[in-house]
């Protein structure tokens, strides 16, 4: 035991002096000068290079490619409550805070809107818990300071005379910093969390920034270190100790203690969230009959200090984040008009100067009603709207889905695609019908064409139907992201309206609560999505008019979902039964692409084998093409995917190019056909395995028996099923597709 508290005892003052938690004002002063752009951030520049501290990468998408930051992987907690996908809103916000940097203060208030759900509240916890991890890095460390008075037997005589070396700090400055709390009649801090430079008096401020950024020409301090000014409380405090010693200013930063503070949303400090039922978010008290007061110098004692609260003094040096903000009467946010536009709050008795963003939250119904609204034009040039849309990429979706049904399920196996169906029918829900007349006249059959499915397949993998002819398919894909942004100015743009993650999670919960099945079920989440559409007079997404092509349907994109599950399940067992290997489309058309190329340029081709040269395998190719049902010339068909690889290869420079990322459309017909020609056989291996999985398994003959294990074998270790579900779900697609 004894041990154990040594080993604690020392690894907490390692930790309080490498972190230096405490100093003198002129250490701080030193460190200032050591690390002056760290040291004269304001709290916008401070958000800022939290995002940058994280680091960035480069997302593609088939409509575009984006930069994430990484800090909404939430790395400190290993991605749990991470945020997925809204690379557009991460962007967004980090140009306005940039834009906050260079203007010199936060004079907006950042407002993320959208439908319920859409993710706007994960992203602010995100930002808010990648401030917290950052505050504890030395990259990210931030001070306040505190005054300090001695007893009167610890300074000879008493305030302002003598001193002992208990009172030097690391710099043999005399200072009280470091003095222990039984020599201390008082310390007096502040809830503002005043920055320690706001010590340096106003005229000669300037002088020492730039002294400070004599190397860093390209940083700017904000407004709140050229310009701003002590809280109340600390300037009555300083001005009395002024007084005291007759202007001697050395004398009064002996009393300064700089203490490192960091970002707390539990404790309140720099980070906190203002609640829609909260009314008050600033207040003020006069501080008397305190027996701190009590042990004040007699200069000090005739002072009227106030002590002040709230939301916006708790979250100074930081961000404040008003939830569901338009939900509250807006004579609560009547203050916010001057606090935004000039960094101030007026008390009672006093302005108190502000270091803070300003970040809020609500959906885009009572935001239409806000607009509707004569106020609304005073508070329009204090607002940055960001749109938070709903998750149109079904891959995003699954993890968020991913990871409730591990926390609902409590242990039980979840089975594979149980997310999936839950998320691809969510953003089916979601999807906008095409406006044709917006694309050009050659495209416009095929984009009226598409369905919901066909819309998720565009955005989520770049997959063109599968009837487009070559060049159709091409435009099409040349225009994914005009139709990923179509809506962008409408009012009910994609991504508004639809089934969204909170009522998703209802179902997520009631199938993972489910006793139907051992483990949960994707049929079982099928059902309660059933049930779901049954409820129009409680969701109003489920009010919406049903348009062509299957937009709104909701009821028939259930059965949309279903026959994509199976789709899944289908490739699954047909990989495990061993009669198709999943890189041998792959490799076909590899080696026909490679032949291709070497015809065009009329040159030959290595043989593998017998490594001699030899013209491209003109019959190879036209069986490929022929499978691929490809119209008009070999030679315009050839040289349209080596045209496409030189493009892809434009954009990934330096990549060696991924036929399955640029030719997906092509791979799965490779593979359909295949399918299609071996039918039977493939049959016949998934009965077998189905005869095995339900107990009837003595019929078969020892080769079919070892087949069907291998398959169940690698079902089980490959593709996450077990022997329940695989029983359940193999049984069901046999039934629907494989029935002799």
């Amino acid at each position: 035991m004894k041990s154990t508290l040594v080993g604690l005892h020392e690894a907490v003052r390692e930790d309080f002096t490498r972190n230096r938690r405490v100093m003198s004002f002129a250490e701080y002063l030193a460190l200032a000068f050591a690390e002056p752009t760290r040291q004269l951030r304001s709290s916008t520049q401070y958000i800022v290079d939290c995002f940058d501290h994280y680091g960035t990468e480069k997302v593609k998408y088939p409509w575009g490619e984006v930069t994430r930051w990484k800090l909404f992987d939430a790395p400190w907690a290993k991605g749990e409550d991470q945020l997925f996908g809204q690379e557009m809103v991460q962007l967004e916000t980090y140009q306005v805070l940039k834009s906050f940097v260079r203007d010199g203060r936060p004079n907006k208030l950042i407002l993320l809107h959208g439908p319920n759900g859409s993710a706007k509240s994960t992203f602010i916890r995100c930002l808010g818990r990648g401030l917290e991890h950052y505050s504890t890095l030395d990259e990210g460390a931030l001070y306040r300071f505190s005054w300090i008075f001695p007893a009167q037997k610890s300074t000879r005589g008493g305030i302002g005379f003598g001193g002992t070396e208990a009172l030097l700090g690391a710099d043999g400055v005399e200072s009280f910093a470091y003095l222990p709390d039984d020599v201390i009649d008082a310390k007096l801090g502040d809830e503002l969390r005043d920055h320690p430079l706001l010590l340096i008096p106003l005229e000669e401020r300037p002088k020492l920034i730039a002294k400070l950024l004599e190397n860093h020409k390209e940083f700017s301090p904000g407004d709140y270190i050229r310009g701003g000014t002590l809280s109340p409380r600390n300037k009555a405090i300083y001005d009395a100790l002024l007084a005291s010693y007759q202007g001697d200013y050395v004398q009064v930063l002996r009393h300064v203690r700089v203490e490192r503070f960091e970002i707390s949303h539990r404790y309140r400090q720099g980070w906190v969230t203002v609640e829609p039922q909260l009314s008050v978010d600033a207040s003020e008290r006069q501080i008397t009959a305190d027996r701190t007061l009590g042990s004040l110098p007699p200069s000090l004692q005739s002072v009227s200090l106030h002590e002040y609260g709230g939301e916006v003094v708790g979250a100074n040096r930081g961000m404040i984040e008003f939830d569901d903000l338009l939900k509250r009467p807006l004579e609560h946010y009547k203050y916010l008009l001057t606090t935004v536009e000039r960094a101030e709050l007026s008390m009672t008795s006093a302005t108190l100067f502000l270091d803070l963003a300003f970040l809020g939250s609500c959906n885009d119904i009572h935001l239409s009603a806000f607009r509707e609204i004569p106020d609304f034009q005073s508070f329009k040039g204090r607002i940055e709207l960001i749109r938070v849309p709903f998750i149109l990429d079904v891959r995003h979706e699954e993890l968020l889905y991913a990871e409730r049904l591990r926390e609902a399920a409590g242990g039980r196996h979840v089975a594979p695609h149980t997310a999936y169906v839950a998320a691809l029918w969510a953003v089916l829900s979601r999807m906008r019908k095409p406006q044709i007349e917006r694309f050009p006249s050659t495209l416009a059959e095929a984009i009226g064409r598409l369905a919901p499915l066909d819309k998720v397949d565009l955005y989520s993998t770049g997959l063109v139907p599968e009837d487009l002819s070559p060049d159709r398919a091409r435009e099409l894909t040349s225009h994914i992201e005009d139709l990923f942004h179509e809506s962008d100015m409408y009012p009910i743009y994609e991504g508004r309206v639809g089934a969204s993650p909170r009522e998703m999670q209802t179902v997520l919960l009631a199938a993972a609560g489910s006793n139907r099945y051992t483990y949960v079920s994707p049929l079982i989440v099928l059902e309660e999505i059933q049930e779901l559409t049954k409820q129009a007079s409680t969701y109003e997404f489920l009010r919406q008019d049903v348009q062509p092509g299957g937009y709104h349907d909701h009821k028939k994109l259930v059965e949309v979902a279903r026959g994509r599950l199976f789709d899944r399940i289908d490739d699954d067992v047909r990989v495990a039964v061993g009669l198709v290997e999943e890189t041998e489309y792959a490799r076909v058309f590899d080696r026909y692409v490679q032949h291709a190329m070497q015809a065009i340029r009329k040159e030959k081709v290595r043989n593998p084998s017998t490594g001699q040269m030899q013209d491209p395998d003109e019959g190879m190719m036209k069986e490929v093409e022929k499978t691929l049902e490809v119209t008009g010339k070999p030679e315009d068909f050839r040289q349209g995917l080596i045209a496409k690889i030189g493009a892809w290869s434009l954009d990934h420079k330096g990549q060696k190019p991924v036929l399955g990322e640029i030719f997906g459309d092509i791979l799965r017909k490779l593979r359909d056909a295949y399918y299609e020609k071996h039918k039977k056989v493939i049959a016949k291996g998934i009965t077998d395995l189905v005869a095995l999985l339900s107990g009837n398994e003595s019929h078969l003959n020892a080769d079919a028996k070892k087949r069907a294990e291998a398959g169940l074998a690698t079902l089980i270790t490959r593709y996450g099923y077990n022997r329940e579900s695989a029983r359940d779900l193999v049984g069901a697609l046999a039934g629907m597709r494989y029935r002799a």
